[in-house]
């Protein structure tokens, strides 16, 4: 097993010598529920691309964990950076979409109201989905031992999103149908830095209007397989196969 990740606000000053104290719900994590004890191995993060790795000091009451460092990993930025735009699905299925992402290996997230969304993120219902995806990226990333986290956007409009599409070295539309002019993802041409910006439909599929918007954008349709994947595990497939197919996991 590798050593538990544990997130902190900042490890700026952090280095040889140094005693991290984790308090708060992240101390409650590893000492009540973890209940971790002196001597164990852990890795502490930003989040942000720093880690800490070392042993626990000691454990006390039900939220104060202190650990002493001995290795400062760094988790360089990604090149090329994979962002999926991610449309609105039904029910606990986004944040299923978010974890597998994060899981994957994602960069960044975009929620996307796209016009044939069933679910609409509107006032605070709105806030409170958008802050468990944000949690749910947080949680995955830590579960996956990364030390950079997915960032989760705000939630985009189609005109935004064909602006976020503009500026990538590679866009792409997911699209099952090969009469539409689909290219398989497999075989595209990918660059070997830069911003690769994915666009995930909803159930219902994306419309005439935004495929038409978004190629103007620069964007191209591609499918992934034979199959037809739902929105919630399509962002996911097409996340490992770029980072399979751009030297990532290698």
């Amino acid at each position: 097993m590798t050593a538990p990740v544990f997130v902190v606000d900042s490890l700026e000053g952090v280095g040889p010598g140094s005693i991290i104290d984790v308090t708060g719900p992240e101390g409650r994590h590893a000492v009540s529920v973890r209940r971790l004890q002196s001597g164990e191995d852990v890795v502490i993060t930003d989040g942000k691309g720093r880690g800490a790795a070392g042993v626990v000091l000691s454990a006390s009451g039900k939220d104060h964990l202190v650990v002493e460092p001995f290795e400062f990993p760094v988790e360089p930025e990604p090149s090329p950076r994979i962002t999926v735009v991610q449309a609105l699905p039904k029910g606990d299925r986004g944040e299923l979409a978010v974890e597998t992402m994060t899981e994957t290996g994602v960069d960044a997230i975009v929620p996307w109201s796209a016009a044939r969304c069933i679910t609409q993120w509107k006032g605070d219902r709105g806030l409170k989905a958008l802050a468990k995806w944000r949690a749910t990226a947080r949680e995955a990333g830590k579960q996956s031992r990364r030390l950079r986290f997915p960032e989760v956007a705000d939630t985009a409009t189609s005109k935004q999103v064909a602006a976020l599409l503009a500026k990538a070295d590679f866009a792409a539309v997911l699209h099952e149908d090969r009469d539409y002019g689909s290219e398989p993802l497999a075989t595209a041409e990918l660059p070997v830095t830069g911003e690769i910006v994915l666009v995930v439909g909803p159930e219902g599929g994306v419309s005439p209007e935004e495929l038409a918007l978004f190629e103007e954008a620069g964007a191209k349709a591609y499918r992934l397989g034979r199959s037809v994947l739902r929105t919630s595990t399509a962002g996911t497939a097409a996340t490992a196969l770029l980072l399979g197919r751009t030297g990532r996991w290698s």
